[in-house]
């Protein structure tokens, strides 16, 4: 299951018109709320306690014509790269009251999913460390936690936000059907072996 999908299922679910964007902040749209829908992969959906989701392409080349970003001062191009981030949410608050982004956690086979959301926000600058680290990705960090909140890759411009899984999200686990047996079903089909002509050309 791919985000368009998850998108178009989530829209169903809610009675809600499903337009895909290109910010991706604003798939979903009902009455005066927009929702961002993901998707993320994970070994075990129910256990997982942070995900990173990927989050746009935010280049300081193309939004501000900084081309020397890469090992440059890295207070300077993360404030950059929230900004970008920032400006897109601001630009959707204006058409909508609310704005919320809803992610699908999902297993390799679907067995196991899980679902949340929360409030799509704005970040304050000042509340936020950056650093390069050794792969040269530049790292966000919460100041009064520590704890690691963005990463930005200059190749690309991909900009990660990392969240936490609610500890109350919406767990759906599904049983793996058994596998239908061939005879039963050509029986309930009524099949007959006149169905098939089998013509050997000489």
């Amino acid at each position: 299951m791919e985000g368009d999908e998850w998108e178009e299922i989530f829209a169903k679910c809610i009675g809600a018109d499903w337009k895909p964007s290109n910010v991706g902040l604003d798939d979903v749209i009902l009455g005066n709320t927009a929702w961002g829908a993901k998707t993320v992969k994970a070994t075990k959906p129910s256990s997982q306690k942070k995900l990173r989701l990927i989050s746009g392409r935010n280049s300081p080349n193309y939004s501000f014509g900084e081309q020397n970003v890469s090992g440059a001062d890295p207070t300077f191009i993360g404030g950059l790269v929230l900004n970008i981030w920032n400006e897109r949410v601001s630009s959707i608050r204006e058409k909508f009251k609310h704005l919320r982004t809803v992610v699908l956690v999902k297993s390799s086979d679907l067995s196991e999913v899980v679902v949340f959301e929360f409030e799509t926000i704005r970040y304050d600058l000042e509340l936020f460390r950056w650093e390069w680290n050794k792969n040269n990705n530049l790292v966000g960090y919460d100041k009064s936690t520590g704890e690691h909140r963005f990463t930005w890759q200059p190749h690309g411009s991909q900009f990660t936000i990392i969240e936490d899984v609610p500890k109350h999200s919406l767990l759906i686990k599904i049983k793996q059907p058994p596998k239908l047996d061939q005879q039963t079903i050509l029986d309930t089909l009524g099949f007959d072996k006149s169905w098939v002509t089998v013509i050997k050309n000489s």
